[in-house]
């Protein structure tokens, strides 16, 4: 006999989790099903594993440069005890019980769809108004010869080390192999990163990426940008990577960082009449897939970052719910922890030309702009670029990497989505002394 419910979700990571968590304040009947862990890839392999391993190495590289500071060291045993404590050990069995008290149904197993509103799960038949997949992603494998043979990791074996490997190659220059490799480096690996674009977080500004380099480098990381690896062979207890440039990196560990892509295998989508596009579940601005279906976060392959997902399930959720929501990512926030980090928003001023935009662009060293570098550590560092669309007058782009970043690229998110006008972000008033007085440094050289 069928289960029935107003909604069944199809994935508990951040973003089914959002949109649960939305439906529930509009008392909604809930199924959650999950076919890992509640908190999906983020809270147990990723995001929350990765920023909690990355922040000692960021301590170690902000007392180096503090003046007054000395005899910092690492220790990796507490930080890998700690890890296993932000996540729980792997243990969902409280998430689960905090769903169930708010009575919420949680299924675990492989969902599938069986028409619109029906999923199949375990043996169990749930009926819904409504389904909302939230399958997430997976990691792109690529199809290198011997790669199998000689094994790999992925970011899950990555952020579940118990020691740090003597020597890793990193395959990936993107925001997970780039912080990899930052946090490896610094505990005393020997990391080489092997990228096959040009430049390092290619989606990115190029200064942007060149100033990355420039800093991954300092840490002693081997960076190999433009190469393509062909095969991959065990020598001893090493993996070695040959390259197109007829040359070999090897390391201990060979670590697979070139990108994930949406998980859409057997969830029976056909019988909902959707056919994945691109690999992907396609939807509107409403997160509408099909009458009935919603997609949300990785699995409909619109810019794959955690936050996004959850705003996707909050647009969805208040769909459902009867509001009129409707997803905009103008302002999406993009960010590498790396130390110092990389933070951006909006477009860069490649793809804003690409868009017909006339712009003005401003790059400024925050060091010879503003005083807040100096108070933070010695030889201050740090770079800020804005896009101005000439025309409208409003800040369409925004990139910087230098300390805290990630915190005030905020005030350029806003300013974005709500289209600010020029004349009043020139007008505003910034904490002295603070990074956020950059933007109207940047601003100032701008002709416009």
């Amino acid at each position: 006999m069928a289960e029935r419910f107003d909604v069944v979700v199809i994935g508990a990571g951040p973003a089914g989790e959002a949109c649960v968590n939305t439906l529930l304040h509009g008392a909604a009947k809930v199924a959650l099903v999950e076919r890992e862990l509640i908190g999906g890839e983020c809270t147990n392999w990723a995001c929350i594993p990765t920023k909690t391993l990355l922040r000692p190495p960021e301590v170690l590289g902000e007392s180096r440069r503090a003046a007054g500071v000395r005899d910092t060291r690492l220790d990796f045993a507490p930080l890998a005890a700690y890890r296993d404590y932000v996540v729980s050990h792997h243990d969902d069995s409280k998430r689960i019980r905090s769903y169930e008290e708010r009575e919420v149904t949680v299924v675990k197993g492989d969902g599938r769809l069986e028409g619109s509103a029906r999923v199949r799960v375990n043996g169990r038949t749930l009926e819904a108004e409504h389904v909302v997949v939230a399958t997430g992603s997976e990691p792109v494998i690529p199809p290198l010869p011997g790669l199998a043979e000689a094994g790999y990791w992925t970011n899950r074996e990555a952020t579940e080390l118990n020691e740090i490997p003597e020597s890793a190659v990193i395959l990936g220059g993107g925001p997970v192999g780039v912080e990899l490799a930052q946090f490896l480096a610094r505990f005393g690996c020997a990391v080489t990163v092997v990228h096959k674009p040009d430049r390092l977080v290619n989606r990115e500004d190029p200064q942007l990426s060149e100033l990355l380099r420039t800093q991954l480098e300092e840490d002693g990381i081997e960076v190999r940008t433009g190469v393509v690896g062909e095969r991959v062979r065990r020598h001893g207890s090493h993996r070695v990577l040959e390259l197109s440039d007829g040359r070999e990196v090897r390391g201990e560990v060979l670590i697979v960082a070139v990108g994930r892509r949406p998980r859409t295998g057997d969830l029976g989508l056909e019988t909902a009449g959707l056919e994945p596009a691109r690999g992907r579940v396609e939807i509107d601005e409403r997160c509408r897939a099909a009458e009935r279906v919603w997609a949300i976060g990785d699995v409909t392959g619109v810019m794959l970052f955690t936050h996004n997902g959850k705003y996707q399930g909050r647009v969805a959720a208040q769909n459902i719910l009867g509001e009129q929501a409707r997803a905009d990512y103008r302002a999406i926030p993009r960010v590498v922890f790396t130390n110092p980090e990389v933070a951006a928003v909006g477009l860069t001023e490649a793809a804003a030309r690409a868009q017909g935009l006339e712009v003005e662009t401003a790059v400024i060293d925050l060091p010879a702009s503003i005083a807040r570098p100096y108070t933070y550590e010695r030889d201050a560092r740090g770079t800020l670029g804005v896009v101005v669309d000439s025309e409208r007058r409003v800040l369409v782009g925004a990139w910087a990497l230098a300390p805290l970043a990630s915190e005030w690229i905020h005030q350029a998110v806003l300013a974005i989505r709500a289209e600010v006008p020029l004349d009043v972000l020139r007008d505003t008033v910034a904490q002295f002394p603070s990074y956020s007085e950059g933007y109207l440094s940047a601003l100032r050289e701008l002709a416009v």
